[in-house]
């Protein structure tokens, strides 16, 4: 600061110089030559001082200036007298100012340290620091200001840098964040007569690391330099809010937002997004480099009230999430029902794992009836999780979350101990009936990531349930392309005499070639093919569908595998796979999935019958015998 050092030893002596010429008592223990030496010397420092100075009386009108004060001001110091300090040096400009400033005239406050912009005589305008503070033993204030403008010039270019991204010049993450704050703050659209509504672009390059990984940093940097270029060019043709243009940030990475003050709705960012997207999408000349690359855009638009910087930002960034997850290269607008959705996906994976120890998860049990005799020959354990928060929510509605974190291996090895256990049960009870076999859903990662082989052994010798009691399901897709460990699994199993099933046959893969060389036992046809087989409304079932149903019945046969077909709701559907020869089915026709007990009485009411029939059978044959003792053979019908 210009003259700080010799203004700060001249402050005090000023004061002396203009306090003994105003108070001679303050003076008055010198020597009345000593005494007005030293206020000639007080007054010499004073006016010398390159600290612009003046005191002030208690009513806020100069007392006093020196040359330097008056100069900043373009006076004489002698014009400056009965001056009103405050609108020299612009004190009222501020209410929070001016009352502290009366504070300090008044005694109340001992020191008012601000930051003013005054216009030098010569046409600049310039940042000053502002110093009031009383005089000892006197009710004057002494006022000294201070140029800053270099200072102010230094604070701001190293605000430009630490706001800034070195590699695209554009705003950075923390004046991005800075600039969210503000706009959405209330005040910022109370008497701005804005639309009190906010939009956000979040972007993100799609295989911008292979950039970098193949042709090096230096062209990732040029890429991302005029990638930015575009950004700001769709920006500046887009934007006509109060603040002259919308922002575009650069967050890191290959991620950059474009932030959107007093947006009008949904169709504004969309057209944006639009742009933006095909500004990318066209090819990038780089240094000899022609370069193609994509985006993929998150879109929010919403409204200010009630919304932080935080929530705005996860969902830009769950919507961006999405945007790749379809398939990239495209823009994808916030969606709150299916953010709702996610929500909930998440709060089950949180709990899932926990979930299996506190024994949330129950069994129920399908029966697979035989299409022939209309007798339950298995049943398929379905898993239920009675959530404390949501309820009894079916398979579909956390499988695949088991799957992706892993808990399916501790799920599935409950569940297997469970079943295995339950049919064994079912077993002791009816003892003189042909015990129903129990199928199993396994998961492709299960057989990955656990010892299978090894948890299905421990299981069965611990149950006491016999392998050919238990039969593993397998989709399609998984089973299809075994190799390596898991086919080594399955054929270990199958060895053991576990029975192996291809589940929603049909869907995947379908590779026949397959089938002769792995362990299987069982194909379960796809619900989609038995439901061409039903009538509805007046319309015909799709021959299509029965044919191909026939040529896999067929084919299954010959490989010496036993057919299932899923999703049977009807009698006409049960006449007509059993038309083809399907040997099971699996539906709503003869039963929904029910709890462990209701098995057990539809197994009992089917030994029930089965005696009956039996027992009619014996009286049968043995009147018949009778008869023909009494009265001799019969004669033949041709005699």
């Amino acid at each position: 600061m210009s003259g700080t050092p010799e203004g700060t030893g001249s402050a005090a002596d000023s004061i002396r110089s203009a306090v003994t010429e105003r108070h001679p008592a303050v003076s008055a223990t010198a020597s009345p030559p000593r005494a007005e030496a030293e206020r000639r010397d007080y007054r010499a420092a004073f006016n010398a001082a390159h600290l612009p100075m003046a005191v002030v009386d208690r009513d806020g009108y100069v007392v006093t200036a020196n040359q330097a004060f008056a100069g900043l001001l373009g006076a004489e110091p002698h014009e400056l007298a009965q001056r009103c300090a405050a609108d020299l040096v612009d004190l009222a400009a501020e209410a929070r100012t001016w009352a502290a400033y009366q504070e300090v005239l008044r005694g109340r406050q001992a020191r008012l340290r601000c930051t003013r912009r005054l216009k030098h005589p010569d046409g600049h305008s310039m940042w000053t620091e502002v110093t009031l503070g009383p005089v000892p033993g006197t009710g004057d204030v002494l006022l000294s200001v201070a140029d800053i403008s270099d200072r102010r010039d230094l604070q701001a270019r190293l605000r430009h840098l630490q706001m800034h991204d070195p590699v695209t010049r554009l705003p950075n993450r923390a004046l991005f964040f800075e600039r969210l704050s503000h706009a959405l703050e209330a005040s910022s659209y109370e008497y701005g007569g804005g639309t009190g509504r906010i939009g956000l672009c979040y972007l993100d390059l799609d295989g911008f690391k292979a950039v970098n990984d193949t042709l090096g940093h230096r062209v990732g940097d040029r890429l991302l330099t005029a990638v930015a270029t575009r950004l700001t060019q769709c920006a500046d043709q887009s934007g006509y809010g109060r603040t002259g243009g919308h922002l575009v940030a650069r967050l890191g990475g290959d991620e950059f937002a474009l932030l959107v003050e007093d947006s009008t709705g949904t169709e504004q960012l969309a057209e944006l997004a639009r742009s933006v997207l095909a500004a990318v999408q066209e090819p990038f000349d780089l240094a000899g480099q022609r370069l193609s690359v994509s985006a993929s855009i998150g879109v929010v638009e919403r409204a200010t009230a009630g919304t932080s910087a935080t929530c705005l930002m996860q969902a830009a960034d769950t919507t961006l999430y999405w945007a790749k997850a379809d398939g990239k290269a495209r823009w994808t607008l916030f969606d709150p029902e299916r953010n709702a959705h996610r929500m909930t996906r998440q709060a089950l994976s949180s709990t899932l794992r926990p979930a299996v120890e506190r024994g949330e998860f129950a069994l129920e049990y399908q029966p697979l009836v035989d299409l022939e005799s209309g007798a339950v020959r298995g049943v398929e354990a379905l898993v239920r999780w009675n959530h404390p928060q949501f309820g009894t929510l079916t398979p579909n509605r956390f499988i695949g979350i088991a799957e992706e974190d892993g808990s399916i291996v501790q799920l599935g090895r409950w569940v297997l101990r469970t079943a295995c256990r339950q049919a064994r049960r079912w077993q002791i009870e009816q003892p003189s009936d042909a015990p129903v076999f129990v199928s199993v859903n396994v998961a492709v990662r299960q057989v990955w990531d656990s010892d299978l082989v090894g948890d299905v052994a421990e299981i069965l010798a611990e149950t006491g349930l016999a392998p050919q009691l238990l039969q593993l399901e397998l989709t399609e897709s998984a089973v299809m392309g075994s190799a390596g460990r898991p086919l080594q699994a399955l054929q270990a199993l199958s060895d053991m005499g576990v029975r192996i099933a291809i589940d929603d046959f049909g869907t995947g893969y379908s590779n026949l070639a397959y089938l002769s060389r792995l362990p299987v036992s069982v194909l379960k046809l796809d619900g989609s093919f038995v439901r061409g087989f039903r009538y509805e409304e007046g319309t015909h079932p799709n021959p299509a569908d029965e044919t191909i149903v026939e040529a896999l019945v067929q084919l299954a046969h010959r490989l010496g595998l036993t057919v299932t077909a899923e999703c049977v709701e009807t009698a006409g559907q049960a006449a007509r796979l059993r038309r083809v020869g399907c040997d099971t089915g699996q539906g709503w026709l003869y039963s929904r999935a029910v709890p462990p007990d209701a098995i057990a009485r539809m197994i009992g009411r089917q030994a029930a019958e089965a005696a009956a029939t039996a027992s009619a059978t014996t009286s049968a044959t043995a009147s018949a015998s009778a008869s023909t003792e009494q009265d001799g053979p019969a004669p033949h019908p041709l005699v």
